[in-house]
């Protein structure tokens, strides 16, 4: 007998969506433990080592007793453990709209088809740059997006250069750009200071860009540092 598949979970929790093309749609969100990259900006650092083991059947169960339509996988990085995929292929199943967020750093080819895949591209400014699969982009499909956190001038233009590389507006649903929040401290990474909204604006009304810049609603919503939201 094949024993019951488990995942290391670090929180589940009903919020409001706060980043992506589904910003402010309420969503479910399942943050998985572990990760394998250290960004310098990482607000998450908590999901690194905290959780615990779930098995999927329970999970499955509680995340579709939730009335919402809409189900985030993150982390961490949840396509970092297997049995990540069958559990998004039974939300698919189900009915679920499913977003995953993962790193630029595993394989994302496992996915369900339905999934919609926001791929984070690290730029320089992360300090993960060179983790970065880049054999992911010949995996995006219409729906996914495309997601760059930006720390300053140089990691947009590493953005650009991306994207008119590998033609990324055209291939994906969306491109986000999302300015770096400032890092509070205290905290076991503690990055550097936020990129003000207003350039990275100015820096994309200039270029006329073909991306959506993106803020984290939710740390406008509730204080940045909040859990569980």
């Amino acid at each position: 007998m094949s024993e019951t598949p488990t995942i290391r979970i670090n929180e589940v929790f009903h919020s409001i969506q706060g980043e992506s093309t589904w910003a402010g749609c309420p969503c479910i969100f399942v943050r998985l433990s572990g990760c394998p990259l250290r960004c310098s900006y990482c607000d998450t650092e908590y999901a690194f080592k905290e959780g615990g083991l779930r098995s999927v059947p329970e999970l499955l169960e509680e995340v579709l007793a939730i009335d919402c339509s809409l189900v985030e996988l993150t982390g961490g990085e949840p396509l970092a453990q297997r049995p990540v995929f069958p559990f998004m292929k039974s939300l698919c199943d189900a009915g679920r709209t499913v977003l995953v967020e993962t790193s630029n750093a595993v394989p994302i080819d496992r996915c369900d088809p339905r999934v919609i895949r926001i791929l984070d591209l690290k730029t320089p400014g992360s300090g993960e740059c060179e983790r970065n699969l880049m054999r992911n982009l010949d995996d995006i499909r219409p729906h996914d997006e495309i997601k760059f956190v930006i720390v300053d001038r140089a990691d947009y233009d590493w953005a650009k250069s991306m994207m008119h590389e590998h033609d990324l507006a055209e291939r994906c649903s969306s491109v986000l750009m999302s300015p770096v929040f400032e890092q509070s401290q205290g905290l076991e990474i503690v990055g550097r200071s936020g990129l003000p909204p207003h350039r990275l604006a100015e820096w994309m009304l200039e270029d006329g860009v073909e991306a959506r810049m993106q803020l984290q609603m939710h740390k406008f919503i509730w204080h940045p540092s909040t859990r569980g939201v």
